[in-house]
């Protein structure tokens, strides 16, 4: 494999999940109350989609979004995010990576200004990055995992494709790439190294 492409909110961060279940119990609500709206309930799905896509603003999608908890939606993708933070050794095994000459990539779902890229950090770990907010494209559309592909200069073949969420590595695989359901760097690092043939943990 020649490529490296990941996901950013649950796969170089904390899991996604846990921060919306702290959210939940900060706001006096079932811890799997967020996760049910956009899972079981079609308008929260939807308007997640449309606030990936650049359609909606994240003060747009609070307003919209808020009311289907019975929560304020003042910086609420901002709570939404707050128990989430970086996962050092899924960030460092990026980095190891490219510094090995294996190319990088991010195809991440964005959350408007909610879930902060830091641009220095983005350009440090990838050869190309691609939010789905800027291109009007979500995962897991096939379009985006090859746009994916074609930034880094690398066939969807010879790609290695990393999330959280078993829909988006569906759809990875549905354009070629081998993908990896991320459920923590312990499980994750050992299939990379194998798939890439260099050293990732340290």
């Amino acid at each position: 494999m020649k490529g490296l492409i990941v996901d950013f909110g649950g796969v170089l961060t904390t899991n996604v999940f846990d921060s919306f279940k702290a959210f939940c119990r900060a706001e006096g609500l079932p811890e799997d109350s967020v996760k049910n709206i956009f899972r079981e309930r079609g308008e929260g799905l939807a308007l997640l989609r449309e606030l990936e896509k650049g359609e909606l603003t994240a003060d747009e999608f609070s307003q919209k979004f808020a009311p289907l908890l019975g929560v304020s939606p003042d910086n609420l993708v901002e709570r939404l995010f707050g128990g989430a933070g970086p996962d050092e050794p899924m960030v460092d095994a990026v980095r190891r990576a490219r510094a090995a000459g294996i190319k990088t990539g991010l195809i991440s779902n964005s959350w408007g200004n909610g879930l902060a890229y830091d641009p220095a950090l983005l350009e440090e770990l990838f050869d190309a990055v691609v939010i789905s907010g800027e291109v009007g494209l979500h995962k897991p559309q096939p379009e985006i995992f090859r746009l994916g592909a074609e930034r880094i200069d690398v066939a969807p073949e010879q790609c290695v494709f990393v999330d959280d969420l078993r829909e988006n590595c569906a759809g990875a695989e549905a354009v070629g790439m081998k993908a990896i359901l991320h459920r923590g760097s312990a499980g994750t690092l050992p299939q990379l190294e194998v798939l890439l043939g260099i050293p990732l943990l340290v």
